[in-house]
């Protein structure tokens, strides 16, 4: 017998052991798995059993369905829609509107993915990532040492790469877009210039960042009041340069951002405050058409993004490393299911660690990292009677291979075009620079190279030398923007923020849909956990595990961290059998679906 053949039997003998030994100690849906406080409307605080974090329901449409990051961007999606719009000219009108809405991610000043699926079934992505710019280079962030001086790479002018979600923008436009550009920029537009209601949760984020803003732009008011006293909920919140931006925008198009005025004044803020980015950087900036990555769990069809996205990669991988365990028998959460998640996950971060780049100026082996035979290698050192200790998984050997705060949204129109879209700054509010005189947010995106081998970003993600900083590359990406397709009909939408935690969020919304029996909405509200490689620990929100899993779980040396916040901020779509659409929003933000 070869030496694969005894691998896999070795996989399906201990998956089988797992489940006779180990009966399903988390529920199935509906089932109680622990215990959380929520409020209703009227601010009553209720107890609640169950494996969700609230029992939100969801929206139905039967033409178009919208869910993003913020009720008013929605709104706006739906009304494009409404309008005649296709799935992309709603898409774009939400971009732009997030940019106005949620500043701590919507963005002009950052970059992100599309991942398109048209109603013949044919898949497109766009990759409008930012870029370095031409002065860019690896020890940038580095002092005389050579070790990294802290935040350098996090805060201020220095930290931002290469806008490109205008020029993504007008790109997927002149490709799919069905109505005029400037409808679809108008709404937006309005938002500017007429204002935004604030909500709580955005008007308590502008009070948080106050003093960084402030730090940063000491010479600037932007996103304060003029008595600079703290926002309250529903106060209105008036963007009156960002208007004069969006409309230049609107009226010359990619010109309007990556030339004249818009240009001129992101340069002259750069150059105030040290950053590196120039008028060449800009006017070389271009999104690139990327080939869909596709793959299968079960009888299902995974189309989602390839590098400079790690998160397709990763996705494919983990759905591929899960697959022969019988995750459904097990049950949602039960220290089985757990335990072959965990294994997963921490193989497929010390993957990306390893290999994963931009393609652009690194070979990335993406076919190799998702063979199912490299996969199931991958397994050999695993054992249920413990953990894996971390210290000792490496990225994986390829014959051959040499080294070298984000929103998501998704829209499906009444034709059946789907999009799904991740976008970002990075960290929330990005870099914290506003540019003068233009009103918005530049990205603090350098953060996601490696600038040092084995240093952690923001996010605690390893890097090394294939995601160096290098003048006009792509840094590598967590956004995992994905749709799954049934028996060739187009089935969900999905896609989430959150840093290093998007690609392990996703993943698990996705089976809980196909393996656990959750609807969409509860498998957006469904209780998470996340594991990635280093540090050595699995993060989980409160009420994620049973008591019984945990003490299972630790006996078997897992390190538990139970957070104090909570994990992702999905906004997904799912087709019904009846053609229906069912929007599903996370509860835990402002995040809202709209359908029609």
């Amino acid at each position: 017998m070869k030496t694969s053949s005894i691998q896999n039997a070795i996989i399906v003998f201990l998956g089988l052991l797992g489940a006779c030994r180990t009966a399903p100690q988390s529920p199935g849906v509906g089932q109680s798995t622990g215990v959380y406080q929520y409020e209703n409307e009227k601010k009553t605080t209720h107890v609640r059993k169950g494996p969700y974090y609230s029992d939100r329901q969801a929206v139905t449409g039967k033409n178009g369905m919208v869910a993003s990051a913020h009720p008013e961007a929605s709104r706006v999606g739906v009304e494009i829609l409404k309008a005649g719009g296709n799935a992309v000219d709603a898409a774009v009108a939400v971009q732009f509107a997030l940019a106005v809405v949620y500043p701590g991610a919507g963005n002009i000043g950052g970059g992100g993915f599309m991942v398109y699926r048209d109603k013949t079934g044919s898949a497109y992505t766009l990759d409008y990532r930012e870029k370095a710019p031409e002065k860019a280079h690896k020890d940038m962030y580095l002092d005389s040492a050579g070790n990294v001086i802290p935040r350098l790479s996090i805060t201020g002018h220095l930290a931002s790469g290469v806008p490109g979600s205008v020029d993504g923008m007008v790109e997927a436009h002149r490709r799919f877009g069905r109505l005029p550009w400037a409808q679809v920029l108008q709404p937006a537009i309005d938002l500017a210039e007429k204002g935004v209601i604030l909500t709580e949760r955005e008007a308590l984020g502008l009070n948080r960042t106050k003093k960084s803003f402030l730090q940063v732009n000491p010479d600037k008011r932007y996103f304060m009041k003029a008595d600079t006293a703290d926002w309250k909920a529903e106060e209105l919140l008036v963007q009156s340069d960002l208007g004069r931006t969006l409309r230049r925008i609107q009226q010359q198009g990619r010109a309007g951002f990556y030339e004249g005025e818009t240009a001129s004044l992101l340069v002259t803020e750069m150059q105030r405050g040290g950053g590196i980015i120039t008028e060449n950087d800009l006017k070389n900036y271009h999104a690139v058409w990327r080939d869909p990555l596709v793959g299968t769990y079960r009888q299902y069809k995974l189309i989602t993004m390839p590098p400079t996205s790690s998160g397709g990669v990763a996705l494919l991988q983990l759905m591929g490393l899960v697959e022969p365990y019988p995750l459904r028998r097990w049950g949602w959460n039960s220290d089985s299911t757990v335990q072959v998640m965990i294994e997963a996950e921490r193989r497929v971060y010390a993957d990306r660690a390893k290999f994963l780049g931009d393609p652009d100026f690194v070979q990335v082996p993406v076919q190799q990292l998702i063979d199912r035979e490299y996969l199931k290698n991958r397994w050999s050192d695993f054992t249920f009677a413990k953990a894996t200790d971390s210290r000792n998984v490496k990225g994986g050997t390829l014959p051959g291979y040499e080294s070298l705060e984000t929103t998501h949204f998704s829209v499906v129109d009444k034709e059946g075009n789907a999009v799904a879209i991740t976008t970002t700054l990075n960290g929330g509010y990005g870099s914290r620079v506003v540019v003068g005189g233009a009103g918005f947010l530049m990205n603090n995106e350098m953060d996601d190279f490696s600038v040092k081998p084995g240093v952690p970003n923001m996010f605690g993600l390893i890097g090394n030398q294939a995601n160096a900083i290098v003048p006009g590359k792509r840094m590598l990406s967590s956004m995992t923007p994905t749709i799954v397709e049934q028996e060739g009909r187009l089935y969900m939408v999905v896609g989430t923020p959150g840093g290093s935690t998007i690609i392990t969020s996703v993943f698990q919304t996705i089976l809980n849909v196909l393996d656990h029996g959750m609807t969409m909405q509860q498998s957006v509200n469904a209780l998470k956990f996340h594991h990635q490689w280093l540090p050595d620990k699995t993060t989980f929100e409160n009420g994620a595990f049973s008591e019984e899993t945990i003490q299972k779980l630790q006996t078997r040396g897992y390190k538990l961290e139970q957070l104090t916040n909570s994990l992702g901020r999905m906004d997904c779509i799912l087709r019904r059998p009846d053609g229906t659409l069912e929007g599903a929003s996370d509860p835990r933000a402002d995040n809202t679906s709209v359908g029609y």
